[in-house]
């Protein structure tokens, strides 16, 4: 069989999951020491860099950001959203009284939902509004309707710009491009811009969506990577307000492209996969969808890490004292 993207193959082969405290102590990520120099893991044409990516040393950069890591937790949509509200307001108060907070970022999935932007319009949503099969939220900020889900990594970046650059444009291309460096880096899938939309591409399928809000030049919402997401909820909308476009997803890529196969025990291998692709598996490996998710999650950090030159910290806050969110963890 095809040998899988070898980040890929190297997670699955280690059973690695990516628990959140290595992640937030700059340890590798759960991917414990490296195989010996002559492994065959070296033997790829991808830098040994992308291997074991580790988050950055806290004290090389300039901006310190703290992690709140979920990313294998299904997180409701208005807990996050109010969590987001609070953490913008607390951080435009403390600089009218002259004080710097720290930068936040989470990273999570969602139960089911649809968003709709400030301006988006109900010609888009494909349902009444009164009968939705989920939940549907309109929020402040940008774009138009679109669908989180399981299987999907959200990323909510709460930055201070005046640290960056602040400009909106440059904020959004620089988002696209943790997302197209994650995908190149963990899985050799090269995705890209399409000229006047914003979002990430493989090919003509949309992958990553982004919407933002900016107050004071504190940014919150944020981008969307489907990865092992079921894509039946979008025939429900058009997404992002486009019509003429398709939406994808990181395994349906690797799977176009003949490098996976997915089977899991508890379900059956055509729920929410395309059953022709699968059942090309000549040339295909297996995969655990949690593992794929896992390796994104740690890809998408490493690479905000860098576009954004910060240190993840662990929150000075736990969830429990900061939000109702970490209510609906458990």
């Amino acid at each position: 069989p095809m040998a899988l993207p070898w980040p890929l193959a190297l997670a699955q082969e280690q059973h690695l999951f990516f628990h959140p405290l290595l992640l937030l102590l700059g340890g590798g990520g759960g991917l414990g020491p490296p195989p010996p120099p002559n492994s065959s893991f070296f033997q790829s044409k991808l830098p040994r860099a992308l291997l074991f990516c580790r988050l950055p040393v806290i004290g090389r950069c300039t901006r310190r950001c703290e992690c709140y890591d979920f990313f294998d937790h299904q997180i409701p949509y208005m807990e996050a959203w109010r969590w987001q509200k609070a953490m913008v307001e607390a951080r435009v108060t403390a600089l009218r009284e002259g004080n710097d907070p720290s930068d936040v970022l989470a990273i999570l999935q969602h139960p089911p939902v649809y968003t709709m932007g400030t301006r988006s319009s109900q010609n888009f949503l494909l349902f009444d509004p009164r009968n939705s099969a989920y939940d549907l939220y309109r929020t402040e900020r940008g774009g138009e309707v679109t669908f989180h889900g399981p299987g999907q990594l959200v990323m909510y970046p709460i930055l201070n710009l005046r640290y960056y650059r602040m400009d909106l444009h440059w904020y959004l291309r620089s988002l696209e491009e943790v997302v197209i460096r994650a995908l190149e880096a963990s899985c050799a899938i090269e995705a890209s811009r399409v000229e006047g939309l914003t979002g990430v591409w493989v090919g003509d399928k949309k992958v990553a969506a982004i919407g933002v809000r900016v107050s004071r030049w504190i940014t919150y919402h944020g981008l969307a990577l489907n990865v092992t997401t079921d894509l039946t909820p979008f025939k429900n909308i058009i997404p992002c307000g486009l019509s003429d476009r398709q939406v994808g997803s990181v395994i349906n890529v690797l799977k176009a492209q003949n490098m996976l196969r997915v089977e899991s025990p508890s379900t059956p291998l055509e729920s929410g996969l395309d059953r022709e692709m699968a059942s090309q598996d000549s040339l295909a490996c297996d995969v655990d969808p949690d593992v794929l998710v896992g390796l994104l999650h740690h890809s998408l950090l490493r690479e905000f890490s860098v576009v954004f030159g910060v240190d993840f910290l662990p929150p000075r806050v736990a969830f429990t004292q900061s939000s109702a969110l970490a209510n609906s963890i458990g």
